[in-house]
């Protein structure tokens, strides 16, 4: 096949997962959708392998399990109880699905052409509430996969194009808000349908072999792109260790994650089998989460010109130890795995920088995640609040870290102040950057920010958090970034620093306020530009203090 052919045809698919993600953005009944963004669209070959990377990079794995697990289970052998035209299939299994975690609801449909399939559309979207012990389902301290909400195995919801109603009853019989999850459940469907549209005339246009064979150009050149940038790293292995603060459950014992990386002809090998053992708590990984963790590390590493697919999966050879917190077994608890992704990104990107020093980068500020329960909530609302909370960049060669903004695979948005105290019982009185949370560097770690919620209403707080015991860490001769922290009863008799994640009743009246961790620093600080100090200084990112105490050489 010609290589314009390619192009145009990787384009088109490219084009249809931004059409999809847009509609689906603006079809998006809860503040997690059309806000936070919280969602994943594709399209995929035959057998389940990602084309185009979505935005929401971290779910690019998850599809090829699912796919993999329908085909298991509805053989295309098996007829009228195999795979049809017009099904669309439904899962948020982390173990039978591969999901990330109970509330990720995926949704697949196949793309049939002459009565062949050619391809499937899927989307991935966080579910505002699927049930389990707390309001909105993802806890703090889950002890197992089935406090964390209604699990689905790989199924139908759609049969030969008619909806299955009783499936979808079920689902909204175990949620708290059904009228959340079922628009958004709708729109999903809808948009994983035009996903299949479109690629039927697709096929009617260019021929649904010339869409095959491009899929195959298109996965084999991504393989061919990666393999020859690995070659050019040099032979040998590093091992690299970090630990998380705790697994939310047993907060006293922080969580090993370790990677070995090795790097023999042309090929990288990745294990994770000295990563600590499964926690009781919900912190544990499936294989496609650190899939993910690892190809966006490698990428970020080699450059940015490699465009991720499926078929990069051929250079790369991934070790676990069974039960492990990077290979969980059910039926471990797997709520906060956002939190362990991040910091096991850390873990893997300084382990690459040994093969690639020039694209080090210091530790980012991951992320975390606030949910309240209000007891009403306002008229015409939902009363249950969710938002995902970015951190700051550590900084790198030639750069400083970012500030205030999701770091590492999610791109994800904060929702704003507008439409928080449009929609819920709560006041912001305070939300900004602070200084000298960014680690001294020559090249200065990102900011973290505070933001400060005062309650009008009672509600149940549950907030999912790390980097309070080990900060970001600085590297060559940096320091380290700020440490995150969670303050409950601000201004009052009891005002109480909380070192862990957790679920809390709170008043009306009573504020607590949020404040990320701040990247790490790259290099040593008394080398960094005294222009961009000085820059540092007016803007308020550096106290003169610190600029004394930090930069300066004494």
């Amino acid at each position: 096949m010609d290589a314009i052919t390619i192009q145009v045809l990787r384009n088109k698919i490219a084009s249809l997962v931004e059409e999809m993600h847009y509609h689906f953005y603006r079809s998006g009944y809860s503040s997690i959708i059309r806000e936070s963004r919280d969602f994943s669209c594709v399209i995929l070959d035959r057998n389940g392998r990602l084309i185009v990377a979505p935005p929401m990079f971290f779910h690019a794995p998850v599809y090829r399990h699912l796919v993999g697990r329908i085909l298991e289970l509805y053989p295309l052998s098996a007829g009228d109880a195999g795979i049809k035209e017009g099904d669309v299939f439904v899962s948020n299994h982390p173990y039978e699905g591969g999901l990330p975690h109970v509330s990720d609801m995926a949704f697949v449909s196949p793309v049939f052409h002459a009565g062949e399939i050619i391809a499937f559309a899927g989307s991935i979207a966080h579910k505002a509430d699927i049930g389990g012990t707390v309001p909105g389902s993802t806890s703090a301290n889950a002890t197992e996969m089935f406090q964390e909400g209604l699990l689905l195995p790989p199924l139908k919801i759609w049969n030969s194009g008619q909806e299955l109603p009783d499936i979808e009853r079920l689902i909204l019989a175990n949620s708290r808000q059904p009228e959340l999850v079922r628009g958004d459940m709708r729109a999903q469907i809808a948009i994983t349908r035009m996903g299949v549209s479109r690629m039927m005339q697709l096929c009617d246009r260019f021929g649904a072999q010339t869409l095959k064979d491009a899929f195959s150009a298109i996965l084999s050149g991504a393989a061919s792109q990666l393999r020859k940038e690995i070659e050019q790293l040099p032979q040998g292995s590093f091992y690299a260790e970090g630990f998380f603060d705790s697994d939310g459950f047993d907060i006293e014992t922080p969580v090993k994650l370790a990677v070995t990386i090795s790097i023999e002809n042309g090929k990288a090998i990745f294990d994770f089998s000295q990563s600590g053992p499964q926690t009781k708590g919900p912190i544990n990984l499936r294989p496609s989460m650190v899939e993910a963790c690892v190809f966006y590390s490698l990428l970020g590493s080699l450059g940015p010109t490699l465009q991720f697919n499926d078929g990069m999966l051929d250079v790369l050879e991934f070790k676990y130890a069974p039960r492990t917190v990077t290979n969980s077994q059910a039926p471990a608890s797997v709520s906060n795995y956002q939190m362990t992704n991040l910091k096991l990104v850390d873990v893997i990107l300084e382990a690459l920088a040994h093969f690639n020093p020039q694209r080090a980068t210091a530790n980012a500020g991951s992320s975390s995640a606030l949910g309240i329960a209000w007891v009403k909530g306002r008229p015409g609302q939902s009363n249950l609040q969710y938002e995902i909370m970015g951190s700051a960049y550590g900084g790198g060669m030639g750069h400083d870290g970012a500030s205030g903004t999701a770091t590492h695979l999610s791109n994800l948005h904060i929702t704003p102040i507008e439409i928080l105290e449009t929609e819920y019982p709560c006041r912001i009185t305070r939300f900004e950057l602070m200084a000298d949370t960014g680690g001294a560097g020559e090249w200065r770690g990102g900011l973290s920010y505070q933001r400060e919620y005062e309650l009008l209403e009672d509600a149940i707080v549950t907030r999912r958090f790390d980097r309070t015991r080990f900060p970001p860490n600085g590297i060559k001769g940096a320091k380290n970034g700020s440490r995150s922290r969670f303050v409950m009863n601000v201004g009052s008799s009891k005002e109480e620093e909380i070192r862990n994640s957790g679920r809390f009743q709170m008043k009306a009246g009573e504020r607590f306020m949020l404040q990320s961790a701040g990247g790490g620093g790259f290099g040593d600080p008394s080398e960094r530009d005294p222009v961009a100090l000085a820059k540092d200084i007016a803007e308020g990112y550096v106290s003169e203090q610190a600029a004394s105490s930090d930069y300066l050489r004494n």
